[in-house]
C-alpha cells in the first residue's frame, strides 16, 4: 500500500532507497540489487550523477553509440548518438556512407538569436506605456550591464528589447520581447537573469515615471522567462547530387527513387498524420545527438515542433526537389545549443563526446545535429519507398527479442543466421527460440 512521506529530500540516499523498496515493492532485496548494480564503482563519479538532480537514487543507462563516415562542409566526423531505439545509429550511419561517396552535407547557420520575455498586466493607456518604454529602454538595459559584462565580453549579449501589446489576446497584458546572442553557451541561466532585472527595472521605474497615474504605476510582474521557440536560431543542412547519382544497385534507377522520394517527402508537408512520425525520426536523429553532448533536448523538441506549425499547420521540416537534373534534399531547423556550461563541463562522456566531434563551437553544434536528423531523415525516407521500413528495423530489433528471453551466445548465433533469409516479426522470433529448445 503506497503511503506518503514528508522530508523526502532530506534523508540520505541509502534511507530515500529504504523507504522507496519497502513501500513499493514485494521483494525488497530484489529491487535494492537492481537499483544499486547501476552504480558507479568510482565513488567521486557517483557523487557527481547523485548532484546532477535531487532524490538520485541510481543512474539510468543509455547505450551511447557512434555513427562514423559524416562528411560535413569537407570535415570528417563521427557522431555521437545517446538512444535507445534500435536502427537508429544503423541508419544514421548508413546516411552517412551514402553521403560520404557523393560529396558529404552542406551545412551554414543562418541566425542565432535567442529570446526571452517579460509577461506582465498593466492597467492604463497603451500610449503612455509607449512612452514610458522608450524612456525606459536605456535604463534596463543599464541595470542589467552586472549580468551581461562578461557575456559582452566575448562578443555577446542583449541585442534589442521590444514592448509588445498582447492586448488582443488577453485583456491589458503587454511584455517585454528581449532578443540576445549567447554565442557557445545555450544562454538559459543568462536569459533568464537578464529578463528578471528587466522585471526589477521595470516595475521600479513604473512607480517613478510622472506621466502614469496611480493606478497605472502597479505593473503588475506575472513571470519573466526565455522561450524555448527559437525561429531566428536557424540552421540549414543539405546535401544534393545528379539524380542518376542516387541509385546503389541495379533494380531501382536514380529517377525513378528520387521522384518516389519526392513524393514521400510532398506527403509530409500536406498530411499532418504523416509530418509527425516523419518528424519523429528528424528527431531521432537530432535527439540522440543533442542528449549525448549535454544539451536539453526536451527545448529543442518543443522549439522544432513549434517551427513545424509555424504556418498554421504541422508540416515537414525537409523538403526535395529535382532542378536541372539535380537531387536536392534540405532542412532548416531551429537550435538552441551550447558547448559551454550546464552538463558540458561536468559530465565525462558529454566531454569525451564533444572532444570526439573535434571540441565544436556552439554554431559547428548546430551543423552537426541537423545533418544527424537530415541523416536519419534520408535513411527512414529510403526505406520506406525501396523495401519498407520493417525489413531493416526488425532486425535490429531482433536483438532485443533474443535478449527478452534470455537467449545465450549459442541461440543468438543460429537464430541471427536464420534470419538473414527470412521475415523478422516478434512471433516468428519466438517460434524459432522455441523450436531451437526443443531440439535440445
Amino acid at each position: 500500500m503506497s503511503k506518503s512521506i514528508t522530508g523526502f529530500s532530506k534523508l540520505s540516499k541509502s534511507k530515500k532507497i529504504d523507504w522507496i523498496v519497502e513501500t513499493y515493492f514485494s521483494n525488497t532485496e530484489e529491487a535494492k540489487r537492481v537499483l544499486k548494480q547501476y552504480w558507479s564503482t568510482d565513488e567521486k563519479l557517483q557523487q557527481l550523477h547523485d548532484e546532477f538532480i535531487e532524490n538520485t537514487i541510481t543512474n539510468y543507462y543509455l547505450p551511447l553509440g557512434v555513427a562514423p563516415n559524416f562528411l560535413i562542409n569537407d570535415t570528417l566526423y563521427t557522431i555521437p548518438m545517446a538512444i535507445e531505439e534500435s536502427s537508429v545509429v544503423a541508419a544514421a550511419s548508413k546516411a552517412a556512407k551514402f553521403w560520404l561517396e557523393r560529396g558529404g552535407f552542406k551545412t551554414r547557420v543562418i541566425s542565432t538569436t535567442k529570446i526571452g520575455q517579460v509577461h506582465f498586466i498593466y492597467k492604463g493607456d497603451f500610449n503612455k506605456l509607449k512612452q514610458f518604454f522608450n524612456k525606459t529602454k536605456s535604463k534596463l538595459i543599464q541595470d542589467s550591464k552586472a549580468i551581461t559584462a562578461n557575456m559582452e565580453k566575448r562578443g555577446g549579449g542583449i541585442i534589442d528589447i521590444e514592448l509588445r501589446d498582447k492586448t488582443d489576446d488577453i485583456n491589458d497584458y503587454y511584455q517585454l520581447h528581449a532578443s540576445f546572442e549567447t554565442l557557445d553557451a545555450m544562454g538559459a541561466n543568462f536569459i533568464n537573469s537578464c529578463l528578471e532585472q528587466f522585471a526589477k527595472t521595470l516595475k521600479n521605474e513604473a512607480l517613478l515615471f510622472d506621466g502614469f497615474y496611480a493606478e497605472e504605476k502597479q505593473i503588475d510582474i506575472v513571470m519573466s522567462i526565455l522561450s524555448n521557440y527559437v525561429p531566428d536560431c536557424l540552421v540549414r543542412a543539405e546535401v544534393s547530387c545528379k539524380v542518376e547519382d542516387l541509385s546503389d544497385n541495379d533494380t531501382v534507377s536514380g529517377e525513378v527513387f528520387a521522384n518516389k522520394f519526392i513524393q514521400a517527402v510532398n506527403i509530409a508537408e500536406v498530411e499532418p498524420y504523416r509530418a509527425v512520425t516523419h518528424n519523429k525520426g528528424i528527431m531521432n536523429g537530432i535527439d540522440a545527438v543533442v542528449l549525448a553532448t549535454g544539451n536539453d533536448f526536451r527545448a529543442v523538441e518543443a522549439g522544432v515542433h513549434a517551427y513545424a506549425s509555424r504556418h498554421g499547420k504541422y508540416s515537414s521540416l525537409t523538403h526535395a526537389k529535382i532542378e536541372n537534373g539535380l537531387f536536392t534534399f534540405w532542412m532548416e531547423i531551429p537550435l538552441a545549443l551550447g558547448t559551454v556550461g550546464g552538463l558540458t563541463s561536468l559530465h565525462p562522456l558529454v566531454k569525451l563526446a564533444l572532444e570526439l566531434l573535434h571540441k565544436p563551437s556552439a554554431k559547428e553544434l548546430m551543423q552537426i545535429v541537423a545533418v544527424a536528423g537530415l541523416a536519419q531523415n534520408f535513411a527512414a525516407l529510403r526505406s520506406l519507398t525501396t523495401t519498407g521500413i520493417q525489413q531493416g528495423h526488425m532486425k535490429m530489433h531482433l536483438m532485443n527479442i533474443l535478449n527478452q528471453f534470455e537467449a545465450n551466445d549459442e541461440e543468438k548465433e543460429t537464430i541471427t543466421e536464420h534470419f538473414k533469409t527470412n521475415t523478422v516479426t516478434h512471433s516468428a522470433v519466438v517460434e524459432a527460440i522455441n523450436k531451437l529448445r526443443v531440439k535440445k
